[in-house]
């Protein structure tokens, strides 16, 4: 079994309160890809320009990633990024966004992407996640990403690819964006309407919700001692939580998206303790099994009835 994500592979130059990286490796392919790569193979679809590297993809490698598939566009330029947080790391301001060889991007899948048994589409184009995802048959799973871009130029598009996978992943202002509620299981629901059977909505330093036809399930996010870079936490979740269903065999019940969830958060967690992929890069496995446990133990309490007045 594998996993295929398609999605950017940047280079991303942060500012936040506690430091500064003018050149890193990101993108959203790139932190999904070191996240889901503790649970199974991962094949990345993604393009790339002259400026990428030896070192770029020995990280990619050190995972044991499948670069096979990204494409290397000669003459072309990386996708770039900068931007800078705020001092209570919630709010971030876009600088700069050099689209480069991303911006004419045509996912090119292999026999063996399209027969991945899981399948992730990161936050590209509507029309290119559908165009994907048609092309992934085999696939047990497929979860999406998107964002408020998308929501606003291209609906429809979007409603059109939505109604085609499983679960769909936005975060809580996305979700007020596209339905007009303010409730995130209101809203979530509303969006389940086109077809997914599950989504998750991200809910920053707060943590995430799942909402499913049935019920909802909610995960704080991990107490970390220090934030240092919020700077792909969102696919590194994405990239546990997807990672974690690709590692159970069956069918996806509520179980398993409630346990996802938990590694989703846990390996999130790592992510922002340092800059960009830093930190996800040296995590060992070890380290992601104690911390799901940890968040299992603040999580739970005996429901024994108290004597009220």
């Amino acid at each position: 079994m594998s996993v295929t994500v398609v999605g950017s592979i940047a280079y991303d130059a942060v500012q936040t309160p506690h430091g500064s990286r003018e050149r890193m490796l990101g993108g959203a392919a790139v932190h999904f890809a070191l996240a889901a790569s503790f649970f199974d193979e991962v094949r990345v679809v993604g393009p790339v320009g002259d400026d990428f590297g030896d070192d770029e993809y020995a990280v990619l490698h050190g995972r044991g990633v499948n670069t096979d598939d990204i494409e290397h566009v000669e003459g072309g330029k990386t996708f770039f990024w900068s931007g800078v947080y705020g001092e209570n790391m919630n709010s971030r301001e876009t600088l700069e966004t050099d689209l480069n060889v991303f911006e004419t991007f045509d996912p090119k899948l292999s026999d063996a992407s399209k027969q991945s048994d899981v399948l992730f589409l990161a936050n590209i184009l509507p029309e290119l996640q559908l165009n994907v995802r048609r092309q992934c048959e085999a696939a047990r799973f497929v979860a999406l990403d998107s964002m408020d871009l998308w929501i606003n130029i291209a609906k429809d598009a979007l409603i059109a690819a939505i109604s085609e996978v499983d679960c769909v992943i936005l975060n809580d202002g996305e979700v007020e964006q596209f339905t007009g509620e303010r409730e995130v299981v209101a809203g979530a629901r509303k969006i389940m309407q086109h077809g997914p059977s599950s989504m998750v909505v991200k809910l920053g330093k707060y943590g995430a919700a799942l909402v499913t036809p049935e019920e909802s399930f909610w995960i704080p996010a991990f107490p970390v001692d220090f934030v240092t870079d919020p700077t792909g936490a969102g696919d590194s979740f994405a990239g546990g939580f997807v990672g974690a269903i690709a590692a159970q065999e069956g069918d996806v019940t509520a179980d398993v998206l409630r346990l996802a969830m938990a590694y989703g958060t846990a390996v999130a967690s790592f992510n922002v303790e340092e800059f960009g992929t830093e930190r996800v890069a040296r995590l060992t496995g070890e380290e992601i099994v104690e911390r799901v446990a940890e968040l299992q133990r603040i999580t739970t309490f005996q429901a024994t009835t108290v004597a009220l007045r």
